[in-house]
């Protein structure tokens, strides 16, 4: 059956979510969510690149010669990763040079080819288009809520806000180092993938029976 706009927008939230259903786009997720704000701008990248990449994708598709298609896959997505990561560098640099060279590995994002591959050179545009915000959103989704549980723990900020007040500046909150570190993210990412299968088997068993 024909899926929805409205699904290709919302099933990659939590039913098809590529990185806790999918388990696609995890190494970028563990090197960048250290703190919300870099998560959150990595987030917008991703939803950005993927969103007009899988439109231009599906705009050219039946011009593209099969055997040079990933060849031109990865060159109108390396084109709108080098716009957003100029944008980035205008007009917030200092979590620019944060991202560093994950900016550029967008390129390779295993999340984006997928989308690329198995939907806009089979759909129209519009449809392309809201599978590449939708997927980019389902990652964004998971960036935050990684990205808000290592900086809360790991600093005591949000958005590199004091919200906890330090034992280093006179209060009672004791960081855990651990948070800042990767493995952090590595197992927060492991919680939220167990958690995703969870939601993911009911909505499943929902279309078999069907």
């Amino acid at each position: 059956m024909e899926r929805t706009v409205r699904q290709y927008l919302l099933e990659p939230l939590l039913a098809r979510n590529p990185i806790t259903v999918q388990a696609l786009g995890i190494c970028s997720a563990l090197a960048v969510t250290v703190g919300l704000r870099p998560s959150l701008l990595m987030a917008v990248a991703v939803i950005a690149v993927s969103g007009f990449a899988n439109a231009a994708i599906s705009l050219i598709r039946n011009r593209i010669p099969n055997s040079i298609r990933l060849i031109v896959q990865i060159v109108v997505i390396a084109t709108f990763v080098v716009v957003v990561d100029e944008l980035l560098k205008a007009y917030a640099p200092d979590t620019s040079k944060r991202l560093s060279v994950y900016v550029f590995l967008i390129v390779t994002n295993c999340i984006i080819l997928a989308r690329v591959e198995s939907v806009a050179m089979n759909k129209p545009v519009w449809p392309s288009f809201v599978d590449g915000i939708g997927n980019g959103l389902g990652y964004g989704l998971v960036l935050a809520i990684v990205g808000t549980i290592r900086e809360l723990l790991g600093a005591g900020s949000l958005l590199d806000e004091p919200v906890f007040v330090t034992a280093a500046n006179g209060g009672w909150y004791e960081p855990v180092g651990l948070f800042r570190m990767a493995p952090s993210a590595f197992f927060i990412i492991g919680l939220l993938i167990w958690a995703g299968h969870r939601l993911a088997k009911p909505a499943d068993d929902a279309r078999k029976e069907r």
